[in-house]
């Protein structure tokens, strides 16, 4: 803490105030103060903020067009180097939580990747064709950091935010692709065609979801106005995702059910046959 010695309000409350305060000069006599010091009279701001006891000055601002709030951050940090001695800063706001946050992004996205993959293992009572579902996820990843990269957006909070949407809305296809390739082998049809009619059929509805998902989300990306860096962030992660998603999945998602299923089958018929 910092401790302030004063005297009480009636002893300084005018200038000639200050003959009332001795102190001891290098030969032992006491010197009245006033003839050590010399008043002026300035002008002082009318409020005097402070921030842990000591006296602050609160900056807000936003990020230029065109630059992220973890670049704004990250120049600030540059040019408060530049600060004379004593002088020191803090953040608070939004900036203090997106750098309490930055270190969260993969905890955040595991912890997203497990809960969808636990409610689909309930669902197919399955380890296996859930695991197929979410290697749809790792497709929307690299498309929505190659989305943020090529318009210089940075892994913010937003980004977070919609790296955690693309765990659900990337499965979603692969869930159509899978679950309908198991219906089909339900009614006798061999692993490699209900794989391949499971994709034919599935390839318009998938189109037409996805499309209309990517469609309403770009105003996110060419949003102007008060908070538009979030906006963008957020659509531009969930745009490149999709569109990654969608892209490569409906290839991906059947030689990838029909290899996993398939090796299933084989270790199956190995086991009975022993």
């Amino acid at each position: 803490y910092r401790v302030y010695i004063q005297a009480d309000k009636q002893f300084r409350a005018e200038p000639k105030d200050m003959r009332q305060f001795y102190v001891r000069s290098d030969t032992s006599a006491m010197v009245p103060l006033d003839n050590l010091i010399r008043v002026t009279q300035t002008i002082t701001p009318q409020v005097i903020s402070h921030y842990n006891l000591f006296r602050s000055a609160e900056i807000d601002g936003s990020a230029k067009p065109g630059f992220s709030s973890g670049q704004a951050i990250s120049a600030m940090e540059e040019i408060s180097k530049a600060m004379p001695q004593g002088f020191t800063y803090e953040w608070t706001g939004l900036s203090l939580e997106e750098l309490q946050s930055g270190g969260t992004a993969l905890i955040l996205f595991g912890l997203g990747t497990l809960v969808v993959y636990l409610t689909l293992s309930a669902q197919y009572e399955s380890f296996v064709l859930p695991f197929i579902v979410l290697l749809a996820v790792p497709m929307a990843l690299l498309g929505a950091l190659s989305a943020q990269s090529l318009r210089g957006l940075e892994n913010d909070v937003y980004c977070q935010i919609g790296l955690v949407m693309l765990v659900g809305l990337s499965s979603k296809n692969a869930i159509l692709i899978v679950e309908f390739a198991e219906q089909l082998r339900g009614r006798g049809m061999p692993l490699i065609e209900a794989a391949v009619e499971a994709a034919r059929i599935r390839l318009r509805p998938i189109l037409m979801t996805s499309l209309a998902f990517i469609l309403g989300i770009v105003p996110l990306m060419v949003a102007s106005g008060a908070g538009q860096e979030g906006r963008h962030s957020v659509g531009t992660t969930v745009f490149g995702g999709m569109i990654m998603s969608t892209l490569l999945n409906l290839f991906f998602i059947p030689v990838l059910y029909l290899i996993i299923e398939g090796w299933r089958e084989g270790r199956g018929g190995k086991a009975v046959a022993e």
